[in-house]
């Protein structure tokens, strides 16, 4: 990981970026897990941590007005595509305060003002939605770029290779972003995919396809900054294949016994918001007292964001009835 030069393109201020956004990713995952397992929160989560570096390399190349699709896995993505702390916390928490009036839960993120559109609890469901926003901003005319993210399993879904030859028919500005963590649920990818990288499939739908480590910072910007450019240029879609690995299994229940012997050791011996840091610190392009700074600040963002979420009202009791049912214009 990151043993090549840095490319002229990324730069120092784009890398410090990414370090932020991956921080406060981790620090936000850390500080939302801690408060379910002891009790002061309840909510199903699904924990991104060991998947930062996709994400925050992804969301540091994208504009305000482009576009992004997630999972119920999307913590990262919603950070990284900049979705305000205090709201998105709110939200976490089932709080009035929250991007969708605490009705939505960690499972249902939405927050068009930051581009990030829908985060599904269907696997693959994404997929068709992302294709969709694409073909709009088409249609408009204008170069918006649509992200959809998902995992390896989703690949298998049906609605992978329905997105994927409209969008390789149309041409359509959106870039498909597989997060490989190299486990469905608790099924290891060889088991249950019939190819042997995910970005092979892009040749079926006559679009590129690239394979990156999703854990180098470097690797993961050029390949999504080249296809971000393609998307944006009129020349269509890309699928991105981010080798990551996820540190809490599945599910925050989850004892990982399905994994190989070793293998979720060493995928965290090798975090990679550390060696981001202590890479950054090597090269010179940070020094401890940045660095330092970076992460109090976000420790700061975090508590204050988990403060207001604490501080707010529960949704009203009418709006268990509203936005489910068609309402009668006057």
């Amino acid at each position: 990981m990151l043993d090549t030069d840095i490319p002229a393109e990324i730069g120092r201020d784009e890398l410090i970026r990414i370090f932020r956004k991956a921080t406060r990713i981790k620090l936000c995952d850390e500080k939302f897990r801690s408060l379910v397992l002891a009790g002061q929160v309840s909510a199903q989560y699904y924990s991104p941590r060991g998947q930062e570096i996709v994400s925050a390399s992804v969301g540091t190349l994208l504009r305000p007005d482009d576009y992004v699709v997630t999972t119920y896995r999307g913590l990262h993505d919603q950070l990284a595509k900049g979705v305000p702390l205090r709201e998105l916390w709110a939200e976490f928490m089932g709080k009035a305060t929250g991007t969708c009036k605490g009705k939505g839960g960690p499972m249902h993120i939405t927050h068009p003002e930051s581009g990030l559109m829908v985060t599904t609890g269907i696997v693959g469901g994404g997929l068709p939605i992302g294709a969709g926003l694409a073909l709009a901003a088409q249609l408009r005319g204008t170069d918006q770029v649509t992200v959809v993210n998902f995992g390896d399993g989703a690949s298998n879904i049906g609605a992978f290779h329905e997105a994927c030859n409209l969008a390789g028919i149309w041409k359509l500005p959106v870039v498909f972003c597989c997060h490989n963590n190299l486990y469905a649920e608790h099924t290891a990818y060889e088991d249950g995919t019939s190819v042997a990288r995910v970005a092979d499939r892009a040749a079926s739908y006559s679009f590129p396809g690239v394979r990156v480590d999703g854990n180098d910072p470097v690797a993961m910007y050029s390949a999504a900054r080249e296809a971000i450019a393609r998307a944006r240029a009129g020349e269509g879609p890309t699928l991105l294949e981010a080798m990551t690995f996820r540190f809490h299994g599945h599910q925050m229940s989850d004892r990982n016994e399905y994994m190989k012997p070793g293998e979720l050791d060493a995928a965290r011996a090798a975090d990679p918001v550390p060696r981001l840091r202590a890479w950054l610190l090597d090269r010179g392009i940070a020094d401890e007292a940045v660095l330092a700074g970076i992460e109090n600040e976000e420790k700061a963002a975090v508590e204050d964001a988990v403060a207001f979420a604490e501080q707010s009202p529960p949704p009203d009791l009418a709006e268990a009835v509203t936005d489910v049912y068609e309402e009668a214009l006057v």
